[in-house]
């Protein structure tokens, strides 16, 4: 960033750093002690979907890599398209197995990014439930700020958000993961695979 930058305000866009979703396990027990929130056991990747056989190949080896745990016992891997046009992929694992669904959400990021499909990728999210199993959260990893967000739908449908709990969460989370400053980039996912 040169003085002109400074000067005028400009400043570089932050890059995107996929080993902080490595910081979910240990947001996952600060949720855990602090609010009784607990991981799901699923968790999706968000990108914008590209026609041509080259992203097509790209998506097939995507798969194919989680599909493989289907051989372990996994469940394979589900793709979907939202109401926007947006595909998911939603991985699934045990609820006490967030590192290994962590790993396959960095995998997925990864395995589209070194294919040159990083400008595709949108976010990432993994699912948690209150005790109770009836309050949904998710904490959302925006691939192009490099940063986290809690979204937490209003239980029962519709779409209404529960903003009081995602500003506790992300008090509570601050010394675990890098946060998004900007409220306004705290996009509601409504109806994503893993909430």
């Amino acid at each position: 960033m040169g003085i002109l930058d400074a000067l005028f305000g400009r400043t570089n866009p932050v890059r995107p750093d996929l080993d902080q979703l490595f910081g979910v396990p240990s947001a996952a027990l600060t949720l855990e002690a602090g609010a009784g929130f607990r991981p799901t056991g699923l968790g999706s990747v968000c990108f914008a979907s590209v026609e041509g056989g080259a992203f097509d190949e790209v998506e097939r080896q995507v798969r194919a890599l989680l599909d493989a745990d289907t051989e372990r016992g996994g469940v394979p891997v589900e793709a979907s398209k939202d109401g926007y046009g947006y595909s998911w992929l939603l991985a699934r694992h045990a609820p006490g197995e967030l590192p290994e669904l962590v790993n396959d959400l960095h995998a997925v990021n990864s395995e589209l990014e070194a294919h040159g499909f990083g400008p595709q990728l949108l976010c990432s999210l993994v699912g948690f439930r209150d005790a109770a199993g009836r309050r949904p959260l998710a904490l959302v990893y925006l691939y192009k700020r490099g940063t986290f967000y809690p979204f937490a739908p209003m239980p029962g449908g519709g779409e209404k958000r529960d903003s009081p709990l995602e500003l506790e969460v992300n008090a509570m989370l601050g010394n675990d993961l890098r946060l998004e400053k900007d409220l306004t980039r705290w996009f509601p996912v409504w109806g994503a695979p893993g909430l």
